[in-house]
């Protein structure tokens, strides 16, 4: 296997061994994706507008909710998702070159934002049990206590709010 020259793997097993998922290797990609994009915590962080860039939103969104805001794991289980949902939103429907994340906590509350340049408004749409897209803003309302969208002179900030124990 080209690149893995000197690296013995066991009988039977390829390269998907390697990547596979853990809380170790996936802690270790957050506290990557915080050094690469900086912290949203403290100014907007700008993502390119591809897919891949929902992976490091929700790495973002796990290291700042779970490690710096220690909030419990289900509550940074749903701004991960939730956090996916928009930034998914941003990537398809958009057209955007770049979209900003930014993670705001105050007494009682986090906030989490989506900027991009598009004026077009997302949609909640109702949603079937057989429906394989569209599901996004449906989770966002469900689980998020508010969420809305502000519209700016260029373009439009989409967020969505959550209320959190104070420590």
């Amino acid at each position: 296997m080209a690149g893995l020259e000197g690296i013995e793997q066991p009988r039977g097993q390829g390269r998907a061994t390697a990547a596979r998922w853990s809380p170790a290797v996936e802690d270790e990609r957050a506290l990557k994706a915080l050094e690469l994009f900086g912290n949203p915590t403290e100014a907007e962080v700008p993502l390119p507008s591809r897919p891949e860039s929902a992976a490091t939103a929700r790495r973002l969104a796990q290291v700042v909710v779970l490690r710096h805001w220690g909030l419990t794991p289900k509550m940074t289980e749903d701004a991960v998702l939730l956090v996916s949902e928009l930034v998914g939103n941003a990537v398809r429907h958009t057209g955007a070159r770049v979209f900003g994340l930014r993670m705001r906590r105050r007494r009682g509350w986090i906030r989490i934002e989506v900027r991009d340049p598009s004026r077009g408004l997302p949609c909640l749409m109702p949603v079937q049990e057989t429906d394989i897209s569209g599901r996004g803003l449906f989770l966002v309302d469900k689980l998020s206590d508010r969420w809305g969208v502000d519209l700016l002179p260029r373009g439009k900030t989409t967020w969505f709010e959550m209320r959190v124990a104070d420590r």
